[in-house]
C-alpha cells in the first residue's frame, strides 16, 4: 500500500496549516495592526513626543501594592483634584473607594441598591458618575467626607439615567471619562464590538432629563483600536487626548484628539520597569501632574511617573 502523501507534502500541508493558525490567531488579537503601530511610533517618536503625552517614557514607580484587607474586585479609577485621592468601585459588594497617591485605602462607602458598578469619573466636588454594566445607566451620586452610605433610592444623593433610553447597543459598558470643558461623557463598550460613545448634555448641573442628550459614535475611531477589550478611560484636559485601557491586550492607548492611536504603554513584563506582567487592568487614572494609575483586579495599584 503507497502512502496517501509524501513525508515532503505532508510536511508542507501542515507547514501550511499552522501558518494559516497562527495568521488567524495574529488577525483575532490584532497583532499586525499593533506591529504597524509599534514601527510608526518608532520612526515618529520624536514628533510624536512634542505634541502627547507619551506614554513609553513613563515607568513604574508602585508595582502591585494591595489595596487594604479584604478588597476584592476593584473595577475603576478616577483622579479626585478636590481631595487629592483617587476614587474607585468594587462591585461584589458595591463599595466606594477612596484611595491615597500612594495606593493605600483611606475609607468606604456602602453603595446600597447598586447593581455591578463597573466605572467611576470625578465630575465635580463631591460629584461623581458610576456606570452600571447590567442595568445599563450612569447613576450621579454626591459623597461628601463623612458619607458612610449612598443609597440609590435616595434622590437627594443619587439620580439615574438610562442609557437604554439613549443608545440601544451598549451592552457591556465598562470605562467612563470626562470632559468638563465640553460637559460630555466619554463610555466603552468592552467588546463585541469594542467602541467608544461620545454623550452630551450630561454636566453637573444638566440632570433633570434625558432630552438635551446627545450621543455620538465615531466607527472610523474605534475601527483603529487594535485592542480586544476595553476596559477604561482617561480623558486628559491638557492635550484633549483620551487614554484607552485594554485588559486582554495588557496595553493603555494614548489617542489624538481626531481618534488616532499616538502612543501605548505596555502592561507587560519588562516593559515600563515592571517585574511582572499587570494581571487584569480594570481601572486607569492621571492627575494634575500627570502621573499615570492603574488599578487590577482583584486589588492591586500601580502608579507611573515619567523620569
Amino acid at each position: 500500500m503507497f502512502p496517501l502523501f509524501s513525508p515532503r507534502t505532508l510536511g508542507a500541508l501542515l507547514g501550511g496549516a499552522l501558518l494559516l493558525a497562527l495568521t488567524l490567531v495574529a488577525q483575532q488579537h490584532r497583532l499586525f495592526e499593533r506591529l504597524w503601530f509599534n514601527v510608526q511610533s518608532q520612526l515618529q517618536a520624536e514628533s510624536r513626543q512634542a505634541r502627547s503625552l507619551w506614554l513609553p517614557g513613563y515607568r513604574v514607580t508602585v508595582e502591585a501594592r494591595t489595596i487594604g484587607d479584604g478588597i476584592t474586585d476593584v473595577s475603576a479609577l478616577s483622579f479626585d483634584p478636590d481631595r487629592r485621592t483617587l476614587v474607585s468601585v468594587t462591585n461584589k459588594p458595591a463599595r466606594f473607594l477612596e484611595l491615597d497617591l500612594d495606593g493605600r485605602l483611606l475609607r468606604q462607602v456602602e453603595l446600597k441598591g447598586f447593581s455591578d458598578p463597573e466605572a467611576i469619573e470625578y465630575i465635580a466636588p463631591g460629584v461623581y458618575m458610576i456606570s452600571e454594566e447590567r442595568r445599563q445607566r450612569l447613576v450621579r451620586v454626591r459623597i461628601g467626607a463623612d458619607t458612610r452610605v449612598v443609597d440609590i433610592d435616595d434622590r437627594q444623593v443619587s439620580h439615574p439615567f438610562s442609557l437604554s433610553d439613549v443608545q440601544s447597543d451598549n451592552r457591556g459598558n465598562e470605562g467612563l471619562a470626562y470632559d468638563a470643558a465640553r460637559e460630555r461623557f466619554f463610555v466603552a463598550k468592552e467588546s463585541d464590538p469594542v467602541r467608544i460613545y461620545e454623550i452630551e448634555g450630561l454636566g453637573s448641573e444638566a440632570f433633570e432629563g434625558l432630552q438635551a442628550l446627545s450621543l455620538r459614535t465615531d466607527p472610523q475611531r474605534d475601527r483603529r483600536l487594535f485592542v480586544r477589550d476595553l476596559s477604561s478611560l482617561q480623558f486628559d484636559p491638557g492635550t484633549g487626548h483620551l487614554l484607552a485601557l485594554s485588559d486582554q491586550s495588557r496595553l493603555v492607548l494614548e489617542l489624538d484628539d481626531d481618534g488616532k492611536p499616538i502612543s501605548s504603554l505596555s502592561l507587560l513584563r519588562g516593559q515600563h520597569g515592571l517585574n511582572r506582567s499587570v494581571p487584569q487592568a480594570e481601572g486607569v487614572a492621571m492627575d494634575d501632574q500627570g502621573r499615570l494609575y492603574v488599578v487590577s483586579e482583584p486589588n492591586l495599584f500601580y502608579r507611573f511617573e515619567k523620569p
